[in-house]
């Protein structure tokens, strides 16, 4: 799917560098597009994880499929590719997602940053209690579904940690559906706008400093 929205992308822009991010199982699928297809790699710039499950997340270990399609009832997360990933949950288990990482090396010009999501315990929103609860047990240091460390892409720039769950970074669910937002999602009301405005600047003047002088 990746590798499709990048080719397909007007010719208008094909000397444009891209900066991908990647939100949960979206920053490993990043990883793998740009490690597998140099068509798209040779095009980014930077990749960045927010809230990644770049190593995965110990509770795959006994998910099941159906749990993972009852996050599509979440607004904003139904993939619209009807072939789309059927084995998101095997995906994410820990040894599958260290093996993968073990055997393949990013593509070296590429900038890499990670955003973390660690919530103080009174930022998780009550629908999402019981798999911090559960993650805790693993460590305690998590942000309902992701372990912090299992977040960060090796050898990249740690750029921000957000207090906010796994869906507050990224899922606006209480903003469309306010009585969810009083209830299961209680805690949703993070600023995403402004933290993806003030990250974006960052990640243009980060890559500014760091390119080689002109010649």
């Amino acid at each position: 799917m990746i590798r499709d929205y990048v080719a397909a992308l007007p010719a208008a822009d094909a000397e444009r560098p891209l900066v991908l991010m990647g939100y949960s199982k979206g920053a490993p699928d990043i990883l793998e597009a740009v490690t597998a297809y140099p068509q798209v790699s040779e095009r980014v710039a930077a990749v960045v994880s927010v809230s990644g499950a770049v190593y995965g997340s110990p509770l795959a270990e006994d998910a099941k499929q159906a749990q993972a399609n009852m996050l599509t009832l979440v607004p904003g997360s139904k993939c619209s590719k009807e072939d789309g990933d059927n084995d998101a949950v095997t995906s994410l288990k820990p040894d599958v997602r260290e093996k993968w990482m073990a055997e393949h090396v990013l593509p070296e010009h590429i900038n890499y940053y990670s955003v973390i999501t660690f919530p103080a315990p009174d930022r998780v929103s009550w629908a999402l209690e019981k798999s911090y609860v559960l993650l805790g047990q693993n460590d305690p240091r998590n942000d309902t579904q992701v372990i912090i460390f299992d977040q960060v892409i090796p050898n990249s720039s740690l750029i921000a940690a957000t207090n906010a769950d796994h869906w507050a970074i990224a899922v606006p669910v209480a903003r469309s559906h306010p009585l969810a937002g009083n209830t299961l999602v209680n805690h949703n009301d993070y600023p995403r706008e402004a933290f993806l405005e003030a990250l974006l600047r960052y990640l243009e003047e980060d890559m500014e400093s760091s390119a080689p002088p002109a010649r």
